[in-house]
């Protein structure tokens, strides 16, 4: 197994967008302007 390979990446590049998400529903709109700023 590769520790490296892209499905660990895509695994948590997908699983940071979905903590993102519930967060930012969770905390209300400051979350989400803070995160809009960041990107």
């Amino acid at each position: 197994m590769n520790l490296f390979s892209p499905d660990l990446y895509r695994n948590f590049g997908i699983g940071f967008l979905a903590g993102t998400f519930v967060i930012a529903f969770s905390n209300g709109t400051e979350i989400v302007s803070a995160i809009a700023a960041v990107l």
